[in-house]
């Protein structure tokens, strides 16, 4: 990094302490903007990097509920409306134990260059809470989830700040966060949250784009070399929403998801992952991958150990974040790994990120990658807006577009500043100077 942006980085540090996923974020972006700031020196005078790392507004509120022992918790709730220069604040909640303000501000600084390289009206935030829905009754998400709106609802609407669902928080959380919202305002603002159901304003796709959308990057970083996905062997982690529709995606186009994981280890299936099992046991039974193999005879589950050590051709992380770091790089790279397609956020180390690009990798940061699910959120709010509903198949094809045009200005811009084939450059850079121009317009504010 320049000796500017190195200054601007050891400020965020200074001002920021203890939240190294926020300096990881902030610091992946600072290394790639430096020629873009040398073209621009408007941007210096306007200090605009540094106002992009410092959050517009910050909200920590205390949520108390009741268990159905009747006993009292109280959880910590968050919500980061981190730059809204190209429109309201865009981005997920996420309930899981991990959740700090530390997570949420990386999420949410992520989240203003993925919404930016949608090329849709939307700015950036994210948001959550260090409550964990997994073994929790119905009626007590219900009102985990109803407390926590009831302070939330001060802060967001459609034209201010509208959350979705991330880790968590998936159509059932969306319900309940919605109906104490409708009932504390008295408002029917279908557009206030997305990842609705589609009895209520929800759009098709919602909840398959995050995982086709990074196929679908995929398959574009893959035609760029003349190939695709079909014939393709791919490992994907996780086996939640994401996992799911990238596995779901993934055979449809001719591939074969050959494994997958959850906490306790990975799932292994030469075959090819049943989707149709793999469903019923984790959206269902709500179980663990180690009865798939259970049921299916030639399937195996590992304990303990990390998916990436199955050899592959495509890498899909579709966990968390930094579950990929040098020795999982390494054992990809071993295993014949051409292509590492991010479908969650910030899934690989900077350590694993420079193995991987060292050794003639092809690798699609999250907030290219994984930005479908997000712009699906956006025309989620076009249809709400509008009082519409879109078919499937009209919603998958913008989808589609959406991932080719991200596609295209992530090379395009890396060709432009010398660095073709650098997706990590020309993520950044493309949504940096889309952000910058815009608060350069806007003014001081």
């Amino acid at each position: 990094m320049s000796e500017t942006v190195e200054t601007v980085f050891a400020n965020v540090v200074q001002r920021n302490p203890g939240e190294p996923e926020f300096h990881q974020a902030v610091r992946e972006v600072l290394e790639s903007i430096g020629p873009v700031l040398d073209r621009h020196p408007e941007y210096a005078r306007a200090q605009v990097v540094e106002r992009i790392c410092e959050p517009e507004r910050q909200v920590i509120f205390r949520v108390p509920w009741e268990d159905d022992r009747g006993r009292v918790r109280v959880n910590r709730g968050f919500r980061v409306e981190f730059n809204s220069a190209l429109g309201p604040y865009k981005g997920g909640l996420r309930f899981h134990p991990s959740v700090y303000l530390g997570i949420v501000k990386f999420l949410g600084f992520e989240q203003i260059f993925k919404n930016a390289l949608t090329g849709l009206p939307i700015g950036g935030g994210k948001g959550g809470a260090d409550f964990d829905p997994r073994g929790r009754s119905e009626r007590e998400v219900m009102r985990f989830c109803q407390s926590f709106m009831t302070e939330l609802y001060r802060h967001i609407g459609a034209q201010t700040d509208v959350p979705a669902g991330d880790i968590g928080v998936g159509a059932r959380e969306i319900g309940y966060l919605f109906g104490q919202y409708k009932r504390i305002t008295n408002r029917y603002e279908s557009g206030v949250l997305t990842g609705k159901g589609l009895s209520y304003g929800g759009a098709q796709v919602r909840r398959e784009a995050t995982g086709y959308g990074a196929v679908f990057f995929a398959e574009e970083m893959l035609a760029r070399g003349g190939d695709g996905l079909a014939g393709r062997r791919v490992v994907v982690s996780g086996s939640g929403n994401v996992a799911v529709y990238a596995i779901e995606k993934v055979h449809q186009l001719g591939g074969t998801v050959v494994a997958c994981s959850d906490s306790t280890g990975y799932l292994l299936d030469e075959k090819g992952i049943d989707l149709t099992l793999l469903r019923e046991i984790k959206e269902e039974r709500r179980g663990r991958l180690d009865e798939y193999a259970r049921e299916v005879p030639h399937a195996v589950a590992v304990s303990g150990r990390t998916v990436w050590e199955v050899p592959c051709d495509v890498a899909l992380p579709c966990a968390t974040q930094n579950e990929i770091g040098g020795a999982e790089a390494a054992a990809l790279v071993a295993g014949g790994c051409v292509a590492v397609v991010e479908g969650a956020n910030m899934p690989t180390t900077p350590e694993a990120v420079r193995l991987l690009r060292a050794a003639g990798v092809r690798f699609a940061p999250g907030k290219a990658a994984n930005a479908g699910g997000v712009a699906v959120s956006a025309l989620e709010m076009q249809q709400n807006a509008s009082r519409d509903a879109w078919s499937f198949a009209r919603s998958e094809q913008r989808l589609r577009e959406t991932m080719r045009d991200i596609h295209a200005r992530c090379w395009d811009t890396a060709e432009e500043y010398g660095r073709p084939g650098d997706y990590v450059l020309g993520a950044n850079v493309a949504g940096f100077r889309r952000v910058a121009e815009t608060m350069l317009a806007h003014g001081l504010v």
